[in-house]
């Protein structure tokens, strides 16, 4: 007699990696903590089911409701071993995961669940707060914009002005790139008065002053400067031609001009490991006073004019560029084509070429001459139409470049004034241009906030609640892969090692700085198969391989948790 034989099959892949890492960063516990549901609630607690949530939206980059219940389905063992508790499918309702973003979308308690998680990421991982850099990004999607609700119209850093849009606004540790302080505001909202309540958010959450934080121009308003410098913090970053002119910038650098300023040259290794100069500069002190509050600050601020080079040769090339296609384009207006209504009044003529010189931005840079001239021609007798001698007027155009004017304005390219209150024993001119360029590790915060794993966009909810609810849990997500990657790389430091593995096609190849994506993406194809015969079922798991084992080696988790799931089941499939 042939035994039935049943075989069902998980995919583990990388979510014992992500359960276990938010379960060392205390999600579970402090999302309990700080969020009370109500009396109704059953099953998975709140902070299980949304760590089991975030592990699905890392490992498939996708954050809609309606595939959770499906996929927790088809890993029932698997997540009942890596979350140490009876799961349902219906945990993952989208019932429940909508009113998780519910309780999430609460300001207060986010504030103090934030804190808390701060707090004990600083412990664990024992993390060396010096810097903080703040920025704001949005999000765009099809939503209807309501009087007072989030989605609204403003200006998009996605380039689609014509949709509404949310605002997230990231405070991010250096040079980690983990998330701080998190705000969820409406899309139309300016940029300024939303970084003193960040900084606020942060000193709540990490607890300590002194630290540089770092942003853009509109950080440098006068109002948040002086709040930093009324707390006892530091802060580093650009000021516009609005909070110092173009007439302030070129009187700083007159001394350059003279020769009378000497500058100093930054320098940074490229990726040859050679040592390149990227910029040059100096430095002046302004005295500034503010009133905070009711109290006047008063501080010495230093005021660094850095040369970028980069910059500059790019700006002398688009200069170059925009002059020639402004010279061609005024030199066109006096050529006469088929159909071509020539100009026959200079001033008409003139005000068309001053036209296009504003289009270009050329203007005091270009040279217009303007001649006008008689010319006779001599038409037949026709017919019945005797000889004549007609006279019309012909105007010449000539195009000249202004050698002195544009000498001047390249040589202004490239310039742009920081400022910073903190001492120069604690941040060299050097250091201070260096930890600006760094910009990129929030852009890449946001990179992956709205692209995948997290792929805030495009987003599939409407309700203001979920929406920011939603956008919390994943910066919940962001500091996971931050983590993660910030513990593999460091290691790899300590040790003087390479990871070799993680590039397709090339085993051999092997890196210092590898991503946390690349790194779940080894994990990818782990099964936990069942198989029942004859009324007995046996388990068995993908076996690790020798990637797999040393990536958890650098991640600080032990094999153990992918190998726990390889026991007998008290309710197998």
């Amino acid at each position: 007699m042939t035994k039935e034989l049943t075989v069902t099959t998980e995919a583990v892949d990388d979510i014992p990696i992500l359960v276990a890492t938010a379960e060392r960063m205390g999600v579970a516990g402090l999302l309990d903590e700080h969020f009370a549901v109500d009396s109704k609630w059953q099953g998975l607690s709140l902070g299980k089911m949304l760590e089991g949530w975030l592990s699905h939206i890392l490992s498939e980059s996708d954050h809609r409701l309606n595939q959770v219940e499906g996929w927790a389905e088809a890993r029932l063992e698997t997540l009942q071993g890596c979350l140490g508790a009876e799961v349902r499918a219906l945990d993952f309702s989208d019932d429940r995961l909508a009113r998780g973003l519910e309780l999430l979308s609460d300001d207060e308690q986010w504030k103090s669940f934030e804190a808390a998680l701060n707090q004990r990421s600083i412990r664990v991982y024992k993390l060396q707060p010096e810097r903080v850099r703040i920025d704001t990004t949005s999000a765009s999607g099809y939503w209807q914009v309501t009087e007072d609700g989030l989605f609204q119209l403003g200006h998009s850093k996605d380039h689609r002005p014509d949709l509404p849009q949310l605002k997230v606004v990231l405070a991010t540790l250096d040079p980690m790139g983990m998330p701080v302080a998190t705000q969820v505001v409406g899309g139309n909202l300016a940029d300024d008065p939303l970084y003193i309540p960040a900084i606020n958010e942060v000193r709540q959450g990490i607890g300590k002053r002194g630290l540089l934080y770092i942003g853009d121009c509109k950080m440098m308003s006068l109002e948040t400067r002086t709040h930093l410098e009324a707390g006892g913090d530091d802060y580093l970053g650009p000021f516009s031609l609005v909070q110092v002119s173009q007439e302030a910038l070129d009187g700083y650098l007159k001394g350059v001009w003279t020769g009378k300023q000497s500058l100093k040259s930054v320098k940074r290794r490229g990726a040859d490991g050679q040592l390149q100069r990227v910029a040059e500069g100096f430095e002046l002190s302004e005295n500034v006073t503010a009133i905070a509050g009711e109290q006047e600050v008063r501080w010495q601020e230093r005021r660094l004019v850095i040369h970028s080079l980069a910059h500059a040769k790019a700006a002398e090339a688009a200069l170059g560029s925009r002059l020639q296609k402004a010279q061609s384009a005024i030199e066109a207006l006096t050529v006469r084509k088929q159909g071509k209504k020539p100009f026959t009044d200079a001033e008409t003529l003139r005000q068309a070429a001053e036209k296009l010189l504003e289009h270009y931005d050329a203007q005091g840079l270009l040279k217009i001459h303007i001649s006008e001239h008689q010319q006779e021609r001599q038409v037949r007798k026709y017919g019945d139409h005797p000889a004549e001698t007609r006279h019309a007027q012909q105007l010449t155009l000539t195009v000249q470049r202004d050698e002195t004017a544009i000498r001047k304005t390249v040589r202004r390219l490239g310039w742009r004034v920081y400022g910073t209150n903190c001492p120069k024993s604690q941040l060299s001119l050097q250091q201070a241009v260096l930890a600006y360029r760094e910009e990129y590790l929030v852009e890449h915060c946001f990179g992956r906030l709205k692209g995948k794993p997290l792929s805030l966009t495009p987003m599939y909810l409407e309700d203001d609640r979920h929406a920011t609810g939603l956008t919390r849990l994943l910066t919940i997500g962001l500091r996971l892969l931050t983590l993660l990657e910030h513990v593999a790389r460091t290691h790899l430091a300590e040790r003087g090692e390479k990871l070799p593995g993680l590039f397709a096609g090339n085993p051999t190849r092997a890196t210092d700085h590898p991503t946390t994506e690349a790194m779940l993406r080894a994990f990818k194809n782990i099964y936990l198969n069942f198989v029942t015969v004859g009324g007995q079922t046996y388990q068995h798991l993908t076996p690790l391989s020798k990637l797999q084992r040393n990536i958890l080696r650098l991640l600080d988790l032990p094999a153990s948790i992918y190998t726990r799931l390889d026991v007998e089941s008290a309710n197998p499939p």
